[in-house]
């Protein structure tokens, strides 16, 4: 089973920018789709992004224009790009793949100051 783990979490004010970063054991391409999520206190972890095995990409409407997800094939990495955040974005951030098996990282902290 492939590992995937998180990094790149953090306090920032709001309007700052983190990049989150979700290295994999293994090959990125044995997977269809690699995503983030993310799960806000007392709040059921939502769908943020993914990256399909062909390169396109598909965001939730309340981070368009200011999350960018991307990948770097060589390093088996996926990258989630923050910008502009804002206080709802609060919220452990879980990287997720999925092909013959449905793979999660252990999370980062990601907390957004007003």
């Amino acid at each position: 089973q492939v590992q995937l783990v998180e990094s790149g979490g953090g306090l920032v004010q709001a309007g700052g920018s983190l990049r989150l970063s979700c290295a994999a054991s293994g090959s990125i391409f044995s997977y269809n789709n690699m995503g983030w999520y993310r799960q806000a206190p007392g709040k059921q972890r939502e769908w943020v992004a993914t990256i399909f095995s062909g390169g396109s990409t598909n965001y939730r409407n309340s981070v368009k224009g200011r999350f960018t997800i991307s990948r770097d094939v060589a390093k088996n990495t996926v990258y989630l790009q923050m910008d502009s955040l804002k206080p709802e974005d609060t919220g452990i951030y879980y990287c997720n793949a999925k092909g013959s098996t449905n793979d999660w990282g252990q999370g980062t902290q990601v907390t957004v100051s007003s």
